[in-house]
Order: C-alpha cells, then sequence, then structure tokens
C-alpha cells in the first residue's frame, strides 16, 4: 500500500488528471462560445431573437465554474494536504548541496587555495 501512496503522491498523476477534467470541460465552453460568436455574423441566424447560442454558452461556463470547483475542494485540496502529511516541504533556506559546497569553498579560502 507505501508503494501505491508514493504512486499517486508524489508523480503527477493527480495534476495530469485535473489538467484532463478542465481541458475537457474548457473546450466545452470555448465550443459553445464559438457557436454564440458566429451567430452573431451579419446574415447568419438573428441573434438578438434566438437566444439559444447565448444559453448554451451560459450554460457551459456554468457548468465549467461548477466543475472546478468540484475538482478543486474534492481533488486538489485533499491531495495537497495528503502530500504535505506523508512528503513535507524542505526547510526554507538553502538545499544541503550548495551548502555543502559553500562549506567546501570557505574551507579552501581558509588554507589559502592551496590544495
Amino acid at each position: 500500500m507505501t508503494g501505491f501512496k508514493n504512486f499517486l503522491l508524489r508523480g503527477n498523476l493527480v495534476e495530469l488528471a485535473v489538467a484532463f477534467i478542465m481541458g475537457a470541460a474548457f473546450a466545452t465552453v470555448v465550443t459553445a462560445f464559438t457557436a454564440w460568436i458566429t451567430s452573431l455574423i451579419p446574415g447568419g441566424t438573428d441573434a438578438f431573437n434566438n437566444d439559444e447560442p447565448l444559453g448554451a454558452f451560459l450554460n457551459a461556463l456554468i457548468a465549467f465554474l461548477l466543475i472546478a470547483a468540484v475538482v478543486y475542494f474534492f481533488i486538489v485540496m485533499p491531495y495537497t494536504k495528503a502530500k504535505e502529511k506523508y512528503f513535507p516541504a524542505e526547510e526554507p533556506g538553502e538545499p544541503a548541496d550548495v551548502a555543502l559546497l559553500t562549506e567546501i569553498r570557505d574551507l579552501l579560502a581558509q588554507r589559502g587555495g592551496q590544495v
């Protein structure tokens, strides 16, 4: 079970799944928006008497916002909390390798640069 937990929390699996869900939902918004804009072109259907393209766009936009809220509150927030719990971030400051290189540099400077 530990390996599966590491697979879920260490990799970009959750980020990729969220990106796929949000991309699919946003594609619907773009399609509905395009249909609405093309209905406004002169010579096409009368956009002021036919609210179907505008209604479809608003419906897609509201659905996108609801999907975004559900994904954020039920996937992103719990994932972030679990990731912080099981894999805490490093302390702010210098990374260990940079600190080691700085220490080596200081020791060499104390010796007068002689190796």
